[in-house]
């Protein structure tokens, strides 16, 4: 498999100096063992893999006695969530270290199970939390030796948006980065093989996780194989449980309890709506889907070739997923610290992103699947700005054209940005 440089190495590194523990999640197959191992051996750690049956077995049995054994080690422990009553061990252990002994463990899940209801304990104070995403356009770029990539955050917030050409980008050069997806073993791999890799990855792990993290009982698989397609085909829009229930004919929990399982697996993430609006504009409180692999939501709605994508109804908002979570990626390693939203009012105007900054202010983020732009794009931005005023820093529409512009909206200037400056 192809070696990646993951960006969100070193600040992992940086953390592990600072924080007692670090806690890695991520999907299963978005390179978090790859990266933990060289973590591990940068910073001569002992690793660990609680995959294994084996060891499994005996660290349920005396979670206390396992992490007693490891001594004064540091330890990279890999697959965490297999063994929850750990917690409680790694807690006590951690409390008990000197002020200034840092970077003692550094745990990986491929299932957010700090979140998770069957979890109630935390380790605050002492642990940092990330989130390790399929691979990132700007990750991908360096390893196709093109040239590297602004942070998007960064570029954003900065808001000094030259006069300047970028590369042109088709609609079926898009298609292909939508459906390529970012995770890693895939970037290698022919269109057939990348078929049989996802069939593969949700059969020989999806389902497995599932039953583990959820207590799966009856015969969840057939549910899970009619809703994943159907919430696939909702990425980029507004999730509606009822809806959900009524179209597959399934209870409105059950389709909420499933949605929410399959988050903590990485596999979706939900994204609330803004309601900060100072205006007192009506909005809605829906939040909205998007999957976290766009190659993954493409192969479960039968997307086989970029041709094929490009004419479809679900192109404009995969994009706008692939938008989304290359800002959810890069945000591990970007110098501001963001909260990402989206806006959308009784009316239907909306806003695809709303990016929160530390201080509160927002810049509201649209995404357009053509490379021509008019004024009439920027309205869902400025009823943002107009609804959360001083808050409002800036407003930016994303499109596959290649200049730079500025339009002035109002009382207000917007930017038009080239997505190829970026991904």
């Amino acid at each position: 498999m192809p070696v990646f440089h993951r960006k969100l190495q070193p600040v992992l590194e940086r953390m592990l100096s600072a924080f007692r523990v670090v806690y890695l999640a991520g999907a299963r197959q978005a390179g978090k063992t790859t990266l933990a191992r060289s973590i591990a051996d940068n910073l001569d750690m002992d690793y660990i893999s609680l995959d294994e049956q084996a060891l499994l077995a005996a660290v349920r049995s005396d979670p206390y006695g396992f992490i007693q054994s490891m001594g004064s080690r540091k330890i990279v422990l890999d697959e965490f969530q297999y063994v929850p009553e750990l917690i409680p061990v790694i807690k006590k252990v951690s409390d008990l270290l000197a002020p200034d002994e840092k970077g003692k463990f550094l745990l990986t899940g491929s299932a957010d199970i700090f979140r998770s209801a069957r979890v109630q304990e935390a380790l605050p104070g002492h642990m940092a939390r990330f989130v390790l995403y399929p691979l990132s356009a700007s990750e991908l770029s360096v390893y196709h030796s093109r040239d590297e990539k602004p942070n998007l955050i960064d570029y954003l917030c900065a808001g000094e948006f030259p006069a300047t050409k970028s590369s042109f980008i088709s609609r079926q050069e898009l298609a292909a980065k939508i459906l390529s997806g970012g995770y890693p073993e895939v970037q290698s791999l022919g269109q057939r093989e990348k078929q049989v890799w996802f069939k593969s990855y949700l059969a020989g792990r999806l389902y497995k996780d599932f039953e583990t993290l959820h207590a799966a009982r009856g015969d969840y698989q057939s549910k899970l194989q009619a809703l994943l397609p159907y919430l696939a085909g909702l990425s980029g829009n507004l999730l509606k449980y009822s809806r959900i229930g009524r179209d597959l004919e399934l209870k409105d929990g059950l389709v909420k309890t499933y949605t929410e399982m399959l988050e903590l697996m990485f596999l979706l993430q939900r994204v609330p709506a803004y309601r900060k609006n100072r205006a007192r504009i009506s909005v809605s409180q829906m939040p909205k889907l998007h999957f976290i692999d766009t190659g993954l939501a493409g192969f479960l709605l039968g997307y086989r070739d970029p041709e094929q994508l490009v004419t479809s109804q679900h192109y404009g908002a995969l994009l706008e997923s692939l938008i989304y979570m290359e800002l959810c990626k890069q945000a591990g390693w970007s110098q501001e610290d963001v909260v990402l939203y989206h806006f959308r009012d009784k009316r239907q105007s909306e806003v695809d992103i709303v990016l929160e900054k530390s201080n509160l202010n927002i810049i509201g983020i649209e995404i357009k699947a053509s490379a021509t732009v008019s004024i009439r794009d920027f309205k869902g931005l400025s009823l943002l700005a107009e609804a959360t005023g001083n808050k409002f820093e800036r407003g930016v529409l994303l499109y596959s054209g290649e200049d730079t512009l500025s339009f002035r909206y109002g009382r207000r200037r917007f930017y038009a940005l080239p997505v190829s400056l970026f991904i």
